[in-house]
């Protein structure tokens, strides 16, 4: 590697970064994280910081995992690459795939589709979507319906059904026939209703209402996050995902389930659709599959979409995938990685230290009068949307933010920034101890504005 001059003298001069734009980080050079250890990560200035950001919502077992590694290595040597298009496959694939079904079993999941990540896998579900319906008999079923707040990934399926403009005007026009319902965001909604439980009932007033307008027999499939991630964290009533699936029955609409974010552990249950007792038809998955140490997606299907491919003759041929779908390497990330997340039992430990770190930053907001909402509480997912004017709930400006973001770094923690939103998803094997530093820098960060 080069040395630490040559790293700081060509950052951001060669590379332009995802959700950044390239004059900023010119003039703002990225922070250069070294090396990693467990919940922590290093910088080139030997600065160790707990990492609160988990990578990007993925890192779930820490990075000192030896056995994904090992995995991992020893998969390089035995088959570093092999197809798996139709008519040939490989070991690790099909005990990944073998291992992912287990896993999501109690979901209702019975077929497996790997991908590269998360937009990958949300584009499979979407394309998929409508061909069952053309399988069936229903070719007019083309259009999706999404949330406001909602992340669904940066592929031209995934940005139209995206709820955040951040995401969508620079690309327009995107995906025709892709239409979104309110979010179920008791701080900011069209309602002005704060009761979660009344929230939800009015959404689902609204998905009734679309359908009609729009005409069932028009619509693919719905998709959602149990939990909104990087629209900020957004929690619904326990009610809400119950109340969709319902509607999305009644009238032959495909339910997918975005677990991009919330599998694998992160909400305090191995999905988030099961966090709420919700069977979707489709679930989209990544990030925590590999628990980052190799891009890996999967699209996972009901037994309700499995047979009608299954039995569909020439045309349920899936004339979709990507090079890298079933990589030996990544489905041996895979195995080793759903082998440790169970004998870790991450799930309980995420459990634990969300109620943990969402019980410190509602303290703290009885001291800060920026926080205006603290959204978490369900596994380790922690939201806090900073503001200007409590009583207005003004937006905190982007220079305010940044000097937050600065603060907290240097007080020992890293932290994610979305819009006025710090978001946080930490390794779910983080200790009482280091949640404990992150409301400390928290703490320091608050205060520097």
């Amino acid at each position: 590697m080069k040395d630490d001059n040559f790293l700081k003298e060509n950052n951001a001069r060669h590379l332009w970064h995802p959700m950044g734009a390239p004059g900023d980080t010119q003039e703002n050079a990225p922070t250069i994280i070294k090396s990693a250890a467990g919940a922590t990560i290093t910088d080139l200035d030997e600065r160790t910081v707990i990492d609160a950001v988990g990578g990007l919502w993925c890192v779930n077992l820490g990075y000192s995992n030896d056995v994904i590694k090992d995995a991992i290595a020893k998969q390089l040597y035995d088959l570093p690459y092999y197809s798996a298009f139709a008519g040939t496959s490989n070991p690790m694939a099909i005990e990944a795939s073998y291992a992912v079904r287990e896993f999501f079993a109690e979901d209702g999941m019975a077929r497996v589709f790997f991908t590269s990540g998360g937009s990958d896998s949300v584009e499979t579900a979407l394309r998929l979507s409508r061909q069952y319906h053309r399988l069936r008999g229903e070719p007019t079923r083309t259009k999706f319906m999404s949330l406001k707040k909602g992340y669904h990934g940066t592929h031209f399926g995934g940005a139209s059904v995206n709820g955040n403009n951040r995401f969508r005007i620079n690309y327009e026009p995107l995906m025709p026939g892709c239409f979104h319902l309110p979010s179920p965001y008791p701080y900011r909604n069209p309602f002005n209703e704060t009761n979660p439980a009344y929230l939800a009932q009015n959404v689902a007033a609204a998905f009734e209402d679309e359908i009609a307008f729009q005409g069932a027999n028009t619509i693919a499939a719905f998709i959602m996050e149990p939990i909104q991630g990087a629209g900020g964290v957004i929690v619904p009533d326990a009610s809400f995902m119950t109340l969709m699936r319902e509607i999305c029955d009644r009238h032959g609409i495909l339910m997918i389930s975005d677990e991009v974010i919330t599998g694998f552990g992160r909400t305090g249950d191995w999905s988030g659709a099961r966090h709420w007792g919700v069977k979707p038809d489709i679930m989209t998955t990544a990030k925590g599959i590999t628990s980052g140490y190799f891009p890996v997606g999967a699209a996972l299907f009901s037994d309700k979409v499995a047979e009608v491919f299954e039995k569909g003759g020439p045309d349920a041929a899936i004339f979709h995938g990507y090079t890298y779908s079933a990589h030996p390497v990544g489905a041996a990330a895979v195995v080793a990685t759903l082998s440790e997340t169970l004998r870790l039992d991450t799930k309980t430990n995420a459990g634990l230290r969300g109620t943990q770190l969402y019980e410190g930053v509602c303290a703290l907001a009885e001291k800060h009068d920026i926080i205006g909402d603290v959204r978490g509480g369900h596994g380790l997912m922690t939201g806090i949307e900073l503001v200007t004017d409590r009583a207005n709930k003004t937006p905190m400006d982007a220079g305010s933010m940044q000097r937050v973001h600065a603060a907290t770094y240097e007080a020992g923690t890293m932290v994610r920034i979305g819009g006025n939103n710090i978001l946080m998803s930490p390794p779910l094997t983080i200790s009482a101890a280091e949640v404990d530093q992150i409301i400390a820098a928290l703490d320091v960060g608050f205060s520097a504005v």
